[in-house]
């Protein structure tokens, strides 16, 4: 190395006699999955539910394992988690969606089925991916109940201490 770098001036000087070298950035097209019936098809997960979800276009009927949404998810507010991908797509009440779903408790099983829509309607249109993907809808809740130790009463209470 026959000069020395001391100051930033001289660093400057040097970094602006290297050749530029310019980079082909690369984008992945995304394309519309569906089978020969024209469905969408994805598996959505929350806690220990698992729900597979079809979608196709339709009026917005959405049964879950053969019942209507409103009398498997009878809570309101289980409901309304369901609605929540068309809302931010902004395509309420234009696809059918039928969900198979096992595993978990109602709030599990609602929030798996959630999630199974919002990747069903990307893969369907993807140009709804980025509303989707900004609403946090395409991300698993990876969180799932903690596992009960040795010595413990549940995960992590303690029994009740006594000194005698």
């Amino acid at each position: 190395m026959a000069d020395e770098i001391k100051t930033l001036n001289d660093l400057g000087e040097a970094a602006s006699a290297l050749p530029v070298v310019e980079e082909e950035v690369v984008t992945i097209e995304r394309v519309a999955v569906r089978d020969n019936l024209g469905r969408a098809y994805a598996t959505g997960k929350r806690k220990d539910a698992v729900a597979r979800v079809w979608i196709k276009p339709g009026s917005g009927k959405v049964v879950v394992n053969g019942k209507e949404m409103i009398s498997y998810f009878a809570r309101p507010v289980l409901q309304m988690i369901l609605r929540q991908p068309f809302t931010v797509a902004g395509v309420e009440g234009q696809f059918d969606v039928t969900a198979t779903v096992k595993g978990g408790g109602l709030s599990g099983q609602a929030g798996a089925v959630k999630h199974g829509i919002s990747k069903a309607l990307q893969l369907y249109d993807p140009a709804l991916r980025g509303a989707l993907k900004v609403a946090g809808f395409l991300t698993r809740d990876s969180r799932v109940v903690e596992r009960k130790k040795y010595g413990k009463a549940k995960a992590r209470k303690s029994f009740q201490f006594s000194k005698r």
